[in-house]
């Protein structure tokens, strides 16, 4: 193929290529040709096997763990840049260490600022990512950050049950926010349960804010990590006299028992995405893709247009139903 100024080329980094492929395909081009070459001692090298002089590159990587996929995607992004790229856009559908985001104790690190620092300094002209555990996270940046919603994925799905006496929950008081943002598609209640820990990913305590005798719940968060407040909160919901109780989590990092916690919890069904492979398929977990979502922002992106259209339900009912 001729050369053509601003060209768009996609590529995949090791650990997002099915969902790179998905987003390639519903661009209408092939993914680029990555190649890494890997040393005895775990150290890796990722290069270009192809030109990327005068293109506008797409680099698609989640940083989810391990720790490798952030650092091959730092040095894609290093090696792009000395390659001569246009433009470089980041696209991280799943934006790893976002809930540090703050100082909450003496003398930790605020890594989510950290990781936006670093894919900078590596050379990133712009990211595109979804749902980060924090919308702030947006302001660790000095470059333009494109921040889809899930909502226009799941917002579909969720109307195609056809609940009857449905119902928005937040499984703590730190979503309340994004819960009622989405009950606002449904005109629908919103009730919150209220969590006490003891450390990370360990509950001590939890109630019920709100009724939800004779009501189809449908849980809202971003992450579902080892699934331990999903199932916690489904038992006590259940136990409340609710009709049914489904989860939606943008980006299943299921770690641990998770998988095991989902298929004996009182949960109909877990819906999530796909910025996130699973590790092995579950009865209970529903995925949709992202991938029609990414490529349109892409498309948009490259034309420079704007993207609010993709924050439109309506305008996107028929994307991954």
């Amino acid at each position: 193929m001729p050369f053509q100024p601003n060209h768009v080329k996609l590529f995949a980094g090791s650990g997002s290529t099915l969902l790179a492929g998905k987003i390639a395909s519903s661009y209408g081009r092939d993914l680029g040709d990555v190649v890494t070459a890997r040393f005895s001692d775990g150290e890796f090298q990722p290069s270009f096997n192809e030109s990327v002089r005068g293109c506008d590159v797409f680099l698609i990587q989640s940083t989810n763990q391990p720790y490798d996929n952030l650092m091959e995607l730092l040095l894609l992004i290093d090696a792009a840049r000395r390659a001569s790229a246009h433009y470089i856009t980041v696209v991280i559908p799943y934006f790893g260490m976002a809930r540090q985001d703050r100082k909450d104790k003496p003398r930790v690190a605020i890594g989510a600022k950290l990781i936006a620092n670093l894919l900078t300094a590596a050379g990133a002209h712009r990211i595109m990512t979804m749902d980060l555990h924090a919308a702030q996270i947006q302001g660790f940046f000095d470059i333009p950050v494109d921040h889809l919603d899930a909502s226009v994925i799941f917002v579909p799905y969720i109307k195609s049950l056809g609940l009857k006496n449905l119902t928005i929950a937040s499984p703590d008081m730190g979503g309340s926010y994004r819960a009622r943002t989405f009950a606002k598609f449904f005109n629908a209640e919103v009730v919150i349960c209220d969590k006490r820990r003891k450390r990370a990913n360990e509950i001590e305590s939890m109630s019920i804010i709100g009724d939800v005798t004779g009501q189809d719940i449908v849980l809202m968060d971003d992450i579902c990590d080892t699934a331990g407040t999903l199932a916690k909160a489904a038992a006590l919901i259940m136990e409340n006299g609710a009709n049914s109780v489904r989860a939606v989590c943008s980006h299943p990092v299921l770690s641990g028992n998770a998988y095991e916690t989902v298929e004996n919890s009182a949960l109909t069904e877990l819906i999530v995405t796909d910025t996130i492979p699973l590790k092995r398929p579950s009865s209970k977990i529903k995925v949709l893709s992202t991938a029609d979502l990414f490529a349109k922002a892409i498309s948009i992106v490259h034309e420079h247009g704007s993207i609010s259209g993709l924050f439109n339900v309506d305008q996107n009912l028929n994307t991954n139903n």
